[in-house]
């Protein structure tokens, strides 16, 4: 068994897949990757359908006691592998031995370290994933050793271009259970509002700050309404009128109102903004919602496609003679030279 060995490591860095769907009745939300798309270009980039390392804020360091492949995607980071830049949404070779760093995100929040094979860490109730809201597992420190997955693939040296979701921006939302229980004033003062994702963003939610609404947002039913089944991406608005945009291990019930749900192609880029982001929330129809999903989805099937190589100068390539560069030969003679 080979082994990647966490030299050093952020704050909140944990291994994660998609979850784990199918115990919200028992208590625990599906968890998982805060940019599923994120996960999905990596695995794109590998050819494979594996659990990475999930990064937020900052990175750290890493080495494996094998060869292996390797592929960054999410937010972008300052990497490099033995003192040699690494290119970000790209998949690299990196040779046994050496030290991979990854340092703080020049845009956005939360970056994947992709390995080709995957990390053979135990499945827990059908997932890799930890949830760290609920202390269902862990996550990574200095020290730790986490088995890899046979990777029978040796393809590396590709790229695959990603729009910027990095910087906040417009975030579309379709009406909750509680949507009614705002006024229709209060709705759109919430549409035309400018907001700032706050500092204290966690995996469970994101508060989001309005400037220009100090007093913030109330329903006209008060807290005076039942707890009831929580869905990712619900704006909860607590009782100091705070939005918080719930992620990944959300709760699974909640009693506060809710004024909105944040669609799911869209949940990676309120992951992805840094603290201080702009973010205008946008009700759409429930029909331009599905289409909008259903369309992100089938671009996330189709990642594989938009792979294409890495054109790198070969002076700036220290692992060149990795990559398969000549995919056939000739002896020379097989054709005969004309005589001129």
């Amino acid at each position: 068994m080979s082994y990647l060995t966490i030299l050093r490591a952020g704050p909140i860095m944990s291994v994660q897949d998609t979850g784990r769907p199918g115990f919200l009745a028992r208590g625990l939300s599906r968890g998982g990757a805060l940019d599923v798309q994120a996960l999905a270009e990596g695995n794109a980039l590998l050819g494979q359908d594996c659990a990475a390392i999930e990064m937020m804020g900052i990175g750290g360091a890493f080495q494996a006691d094998r060869d292996m492949r390797i592929a960054l995607t999410g937010a972008p980071m300052r990497a490099s592998a033995a003192g040699e830049a690494l290119v970000w949404n790209a998949s690299h070779v990196i040779a046994a031995g050496t030290v991979i760093e990854i340092g703080a995100c020049e845009q956005g929040m939360v970056g994947y370290l992709h390995i080709g094979g995957g990390l053979e860490t135990p499945m827990q109730l059908g997932a890799r994933s930890p949830h760290l809201t609920a202390k269902f597992g862990a996550g990574l420190q200095p020290g730790d050793q986490l088995p890899l997955g046979t990777d029978d693939a040796f393809e590396a040296g590709m790229i695959l271009p990603v729009e910027n979701r990095f910087d906040g921006g417009r975030i579309r939302i379709v009406a909750s259970f509680q949507t009614e229980l705002f006024s229709q004033t209060m709705r759109d003062r919430f549409e035309a509002a400018t907001f700032a994702k706050d500092a204290r963003a966690t995996r469970m939610g994101a508060p989001v700050i309005s400037a220009e609404n100090p007093d913030g947002f109330a329903a006209e039913a008060g807290l005076s309404i039942l707890s009831d089944v929580i869905t990712t991406g619900d704006i909860q608005v607590t009782g100091d009128g705070t939005p918080y945009v719930l992620m990944a291990e959300a709760q699974t019930t909640g009693g506060y109102p809710r004024i909105g749900t944040v669609i799911a192609c869209d949940l990676p880029r309120i992951a992805q903004a840094p603290a201080g982001a702009e973010l205008r929330f946008e009700f759409v129809p429930l029909d331009e919602a599905r289409h909008a999903v259903q369309g992100w989805m089938r671009d996330l099937q189709a990642l594989n496609g938009k792979v294409t190589p890495l054109v790198r100068d070969p002076r700036d390539i220290p692992d060149l003679l990795s990559y398969n560069l000549i995919s056939g030969a000739v002896a020379g003679d097989e054709w005969e030279m004309e005589e001129t």
